[in-house]
């Protein structure tokens, strides 16, 4: 038998990657680039958008875009009940897809005073869309990694997220003055075909990784059945979804004050919308190339070190710094730093290894409940947040005010981490050894090892 010590050794570097796994780690970067960088190409026109609709008009937004989301939730749960997820992924894809194009036709072929209501439709579309592709990428992934792998690769994979965020960034950033809008809503098209294409590449190489827990024999072909509302009525009844939620609760209210005060910002400091756009690019692209550099070299070591709860509680503790610092010194300096280091831990740390909790449920709930907290439960904190901040600014308190309270609720997401962690291992110390007494530790292929 050949030795693979050699191309574990070039990789070592970065992730203890094992041997077999190196083609879906492949598959799962390209088709997180792909969604990230269609995404990436069509945020800072989002943004551009929603400032020139009028700040004051973003809670609406803000609003209906979680009526949207709620919209949109039922019928993808009856795809998901009735469809295997080699069908229902590339579906939602591409019903996304034709959504783009529609937008692109209207901003060709609109007259110019129809553009501040398509900018408002886009921007509600466009923070459905983002949250729902994001989403499946990473149930898919979850329903094809174990526990074990999740925690040594998800911030690997993430990094081809920053990749294709970075490239879809520089991409706007660069275009942006010469290319028309619609234009670019064409390349995110493009991308997002692309992404269904590294799906089903992945999903051929799903069985070879590991048998989804509790659930022997199952595969990504087969469909998941249950309730339409099971994402609903499973993630309320179980104390653990339900502190999942909180967390991304938690996060979504927090990252709407810094967006509503970085959106001022840039209505303030620029006079037209090629330059906003433009920012809002260069903002981007900041955040993404550090990230890159942490979920390269630092994310799984992090993990491995501190374990789940500790690691995610990281950001939340950041948090608390931060909006202290805020409220004591409320420059835009501050604002725009804080921003910038808050979203890389996001996506660096807290996104992936938010993640590896989902390893530990059964698989209806990685695409049910997963999708209701992913989308609905998240723009339910953009609308606590938004009209908070409404509330606020209507008391005279200012960006202070706003830090100020961000604080407590910094303390509670820091303390649910710290919770989420112990019941994380909790599950999965069950889930072993439920596994080891269907199938003893010498049955197993990787005793072996």
């Amino acid at each position: 038998m050949p030795d693979p010590a050699p191309p574990r050794g070039r990789l070592a570097r970065l992730i203890d990657l094992h041997p077999g796994e190196g083609p879906a780690l492949a598959w799962s970067w390209a088709y997180i680039f792909s969604i990230l960088a269609a995404y990436y190409v069509l945020r800072p026109i989002r943004d551009q958008m929603g400032v020139a609709g009028g700040l004051e008009n973003l809670p609406w937004l803000f609003t209906a875009t979680l009526v949207g989301m709620l919209a949109l939730n039922v019928p993808f749960a009856w795809l998901v009940k009735r469809m295997p997820r080699a069908r229902f992924v590339p579906l939602t894809y591409r019903f996304f897809a034709a959504n783009i194009l529609v937008f692109a036709g209207l901003l060709y072929g609109a007259p110019p005073d129809w553009d501040v209501w398509i900018g408002r439709g886009f921007f509600v579309w466009l923070s459905i869309f983002n949250l729902f592709v994001v989403s499946i990428f990473w149930a898919t992934i979850v329903d094809v990694f174990s526990n074990a792998q999740g925690k040594r690769l998800f911030g690997f994979i993430a990094a081809g997220a920053t990749l294709g965020a970075i490239a879809g960034s520089a991409t706007t950033a660069g275009l942006a003055r010469n290319v028309p809008t619609w234009g670019l809503m064409l390349c995110a098209v493009v991308l997002l075909e692309a992404a269904v294409f590294c799906m089903r590449g992945l999903a051929r190489l799903s069985h070879q990784l590991h048998e989804v827990p509790g659930a022997a024999g199952e595969r990504g072909e087969s469909t998941i059945g249950g309730s339409v509302w099971a994402g609903i009525t499973r993630t309320l009844s179980s104390p653990y979804l339900l502190n999942i939620a909180l967390f991304l609760l938690l996060f979504s209210v927090t990252s709407t004050f810094l967006y509503f005060e970085q959106a001022g910002i840039a209505k303030r400091s620029f006079p037209d919308r090629a330059s906003q756009t433009a920012f809002f690019a260069s903002v981007d692209l900041a955040v993404n190339v550090l990230t890159l550099g942490v979920q390269l070299f630092l994310t799984g070591r992090i993990v491995n070190r501190l374990g789940v709860g500790v690691t995610l509680a990281l950001l939340p503790a950041f948090s608390v710094l931060g909006f202290a610092a805020l409220a004591v010194t409320p420059t835009i300096a501050v604002i725009v730093a804080f921003q910038v280091l808050r979203r890389a831990g996001n996506f660096a740390i807290a996104r992936p290894i938010r993640e590896v909790l989902f390893t530990v449920v059964p698989r209806e709930d990685r695409y049910k409940s997963k999708a209701f907290i992913d989308t609905v439960v998240y723009r339910l904190g953009d609308q606590v947040g938004a009209w908070s901040f409404t509330g606020i600014g209507a008391l005279g308190l200012g960006a202070a005010g706003v830090a100020g309270a961000a604080v407590p609720l910094s303390v509670l997401w820091l303390l649910n981490s710290l919770w989420l962690g112990r019941a994380q291992e909790r599950r999965r110390t069950a889930q072993e050894d439920e596994a080891g007494a269907v199938d003893p530790p010498a049955a197993r292929p990787e005793a072996s090892r």
